[in-house]
């Protein structure tokens, strides 16, 4: 008769229910990394989860069947190793952006999602589960909003000569923006010189940034500004 007890033990009842829960917890994480075009998406967090699922399965195994086995040791390999492959998708832009660590910090969670799951933690694993969907997909709209009016932004801008920048930096000490930090570099593959800047401004008051940039793209000689 089946009962609850089963699925903490290890058999094949046990493995198909972890196997299929380690599925579905790394696909509904890797969902929202696909949807976004991520490097590492819906199949790769499935596999990560799986494979961390296996690794405990494995443990658990070790640890019934041999005597005097660590039940912690492989699993503290993956929670070490699955960093490899965060770092992989972590890149940083030719515009100084730092892209992936949201990606790199989800696969690591998978990973540990598949730990617990493997050795049978099930309420730990769904509980953490809802939470870090949760944090990817309705957080990111908090994020946004909180970050959107602060009163420091960086903005990538490029003109078409080094006297048009000038003006910019003037321009922006009219607007009461401070300049924090400024990176300039130039790009000879165009067919112009043009002048780019990474710039750090800081407003007096907070305002939201979509008016900063209508606000700057009005200076002379400006050739396009976004936000980093």
């Amino acid at each position: 008769m089946f009962n609850i007890e089963t699925l903490h033990e290890l058999n094949i009842i046990s493995i198909t229910f972890r196997v299929m829960l380690s599925l579905v917890f790394g696909g509904i994480i890797g969902l929202e990394r696909s949807r976004k075009n991520r490097p590492a998406g819906f199949r790769t967090y499935m596999i990560v989860c799986l494979s961390s699922t296996l690794v405990m399965m494995t443990n658990q195994y070790i640890n019934i069947n041999f005597s005097g086995s660590d039940p912690a040791r492989l699993g503290a390999q993956v929670i070490s190793g699955i960093g490899f492959l965060g770092a992989g998708t972590i890149i940083v832009t030719s515009r100084s952006q730092v892209k992936g660590l949201t990606t790199a910090a989800g696969l690591w969670a998978s990973a540990c999602l598949g730990l617990a799951i493997g050795i049978g933690f099930y309420s730990g694993a769904i509980i953490v589960s809802i939470v870090i969907f949760i944090i990817i997909t309705l957080f990111k709209k908090l994020d946004n909003c909180l970050t959107s009016t602060n009163k420091t932004i960086t903005v990538y801008t490029s003109f078409s000569s080094i006297e048009y920048f000038d003006k910019f930096i003037f321009y922006c000490n009219k607007l009461n923006y401070k300049i924090l930090d400024i990176e300039i570099t130039k790009d000879n593959s165009l067919k112009e010189t043009a002048v780019i800047a990474i710039i750090q401004l800081e407003s007096n008051k907070r305002i939201a940034h979509v008016e900063t940039l209508q606000l700057l793209s009005l200076s002379e000689g400006l050739i396009h500004i976004e936000e980093l």
